[in-house]
C-alpha cells in the first residue's frame, strides 16, 4: 500500500479548510509529517534486510525504479511526491522511503527459509535495479531469547562486540559492527517479552544507527583531505606576513594577489564542504538521539552500542569540526591580513598622489612664471610694432618742414602705447580667468 495513500487514511478533511476556514497549503504535509514514519509492528522471528541508496531525487531516477519495482508486484507506483511507499512481498513486506540524499529499501520476512538452510526471499537477489550506489546495509535478525538463540552470540567478532540489554531487560541487542559475506551490517535482537510495537521501534532504532552512523562519516574523507590543503595555505600565510614585514624587493600588490589567490581558494574549498560537514553534523546528532532512546543497560565484560560509537565515531565528528574551525579562523586571518596590506597599498597611493599633486604644483608655478614672462615679452613686441606704426603714421602725415619732427611723435607715443598694450593683456587675461571660475 502507498504510504502517501495510508496518510490520507487519518485526514478526515482533505479538502484543506478549518471549521470552514481555509487552511494554510503546507497544513496537511505539517501535520502528516508525525504520522509519516509508523513504527513496523513485528512479529518474532523475523529477519529485517535495509539498503540504503545515494540517489539524487531531482533526476527522477529513484522513483522511475520504485515505479517499475511496484508495477512488477502489480501495484499501482506512488505519486512522485511520495516520500514513503509500502509494498507486501510474499510473507513480508518491502518499505521504501526518500530522504534528502538517500533512499532506503527496508525488507523484512520471515526466518524460516534461513533456518531450513535455504536462500532468504530477499527482493534484491530478483533483479532488483538500484537507484544508485550503496552507502548503507543492514541485516537484523530478531529471534526469541533462548539457550539456543544466545549461542548465536559467538559469532560475532569477539573484538569489537557490543551486547547490551535495552526495554528494562527485556531483549538483547548485539552487533560486532562488522559486515558479513553480503556487505551487510549483522545484528541480532533476543527478544524476551516485547509487544509487536515495541519490537519494530526497537528494530527501526537499530537500523537507523547503523544507517545514519555510515553516513555521518563520509565527512571524515572530505575532512582529511582538506586538512591537507588547509595546512598549505596556513604555511603560506605565515611566509607571506613575514615577508610583509619587510617586503623587500617584492611589492605590496604582489602580495596582496598571492594572499586573494589563497583567500579564494579556502572559500572555494569552504564553499564545497559546507553541505558534507552539515550533514554529518545532523547525522551524528540523529546517531546520539537513537542511542539515548535506547536507555542500554551493560552486559557485564561486553561493551555498549554507545560506549563503541563514542570511542569509533566521536574522534571523526571532532576531526570534521576541526577542519570546519581551522577553515574559519583561516578565513579570519587571511582577511586581517589582506585589509592590512590594502591599507599598506592605499597609504602608498596616497604618498605617490601627493608627490604627484606637488610635482603638478611645481610645474604650474613655472608654467606661471614663463606666462608672466611671455606677457612680458609680449608687451614689449606689441609696443614695438605699435610704435613702428605710429612712428610710419607721423612720417607721413607730418611735413617734413613742419615745426614738429616725426620722431618727437614716435617718442612720445612709446610710452603710451606700452600702457594701452599691457592694459589691453591685463584685461584679456581677466576675462579669460572670469570664463574659467565662473
Amino acid at each position: 500500500m502507498a504510504g502517501e495513500a495510508s496518510k490520507g487514511e487519518f485526514w478526515s478533511n482533505p479538502a484543506g479548510s478549518v471549521l470552514g476556514f481555509p487552511a494554510h497549503p503546507s497544513r496537511p504535509a505539517a501535520l502528516g509529517e508525525v504520522h509519516a514514519r509508523p513504527y513496523p509492528l513485528i512479529e518474532k522471528p523475523r529477519i529485517l534486510v535495509q539498503l540504503a541508496f545515494i540517489t539524487e531525487p531531482s533526476s527522477g531516477f529513484d522513483h522511475a525504479v520504485l515505479a517499475d519495482f511496484s508495477r512488477r508486484l502489480g501495484i499501482a507506483p506512488p505519486d512522485p511526491q511520495a516520500r514513503h511507499h509500502t509494498m507486501r512481498w510474499g510473507h513480508g513486506s518491502i518499505r521504501w522511503e526518500r530522504h534528502t540524499e538517500f533512499s532506503t529499501y527496508l525488507w523484512e520476512g520471515t526466518l524460516e527459509a534461513r533456518e531450513r538452510g535455504e536462500a532468504e526471499d530477499s527482493p534484491f537477489g530478483n533483479g532488483f535495479s538500484p537507484p544508485g550506489p550503496v552507502m548503507a546495509g543492514v541485516r537484523l535478525e530478531i529471534r526469541r531469547w533462548t539457550q539456543q538463540n544466545e549461542r548465536l552470540i559467538a559469532a560475532f567478532d569477539p573484538g569489537s562486540l557490543c551486547y547490551s540489554l535495552v526495554q528494562g531487560g527485556a531483549a538483547a541487542i548485539v552487533t560486532d559492527f562488522r559486515q558479513d559475506g553480503d556487505g551487510l551490517t549483522r545484528m541480532l535482537v533476543l527478544d524476551r517479552s516485547l509487544s509487536p510495537a515495541r519490537t519494530g521501534m526497537l528494530a527501526q532504532q537499530l537500523i537507523e544507527i547503523e544507517t545514519y552512523r555510515t553516513l555521518a562519516m563520509l565527512g571524515l574523507p572530505l575532512a582529511q583531505a582538506l586538512s591537507v590543503k588547509v595546512r598549505g595555505i596556513e604555511d603560506r600565510l605565515a611566509v607571506l606576513t613575514e615577508e610583509m614585514k619587510t617586503r623587500g624587493e617584492r611589492g605590496s600588490e604582489k602580495l596582496l594577489a598571492e594572499l586573494t589567490d589563497l583567500a579564494a581558494r579556502l572559500e572555494a574549498d569552504a564553499a564545497s564542504s559546507l553541505y558534507r560537514f552539515g550533514a554529518s553534523r545532523a547525522y551524528d546528532g540523529i546517531v546520539q538521539e537513537r542511542l539515548l532512546a535506547l536507555d542500554e543497560e551493560p552486559v557485564p565484560g561486553y561493551d555498549t552500542w554507545s560506549g563503541f560509537l563514542q570511542r569509533r565515531v566521536a574522534p571523526a565528528m571532532r576531526t570534521c569540526r576541526s577542519v570546519e574551525e581551522r577553515q574559519a579562523s583561516l578565513s579570519e586571518k587571511l582577511s586581517r591580513a589582506a585589509t592590512l596590506l590594502r591599507t599598506w597599498v592605499d597609504v602608498e597611493v596616497e604618498r605617490q598622489n601627493r608627490d604627484l599633486l606637488a610635482s603638478m604644483n611645481n610645474r604650474a608655478r613655472l608654467q606661471l612664471r614663463l606666462q608672466q614672462t611671455v606677457e612680458g615679452l609680449s608687451v614689449a613686441a606689441v609696443s614695438y610694432y605699435v610704435v613702428g606704426l605710429v612712428g610710419y603714421l607721423a612720417k607721413g602725415l607730418i611735413p617734413a618742414d613742419g615745426h614738429v619732427k616725426p620722431e618727437y611723435v614716435t617718442a612720445a607715443s612709446v610710452p603710451l602705447a606700452i600702457l594701452c598694450v599691457w592694459w589691453g593683456v591685463r584685461r584679456i587675461r581677466r576675462l579669460h580667468d572670469e570664463r574659467t571660475h565662473g
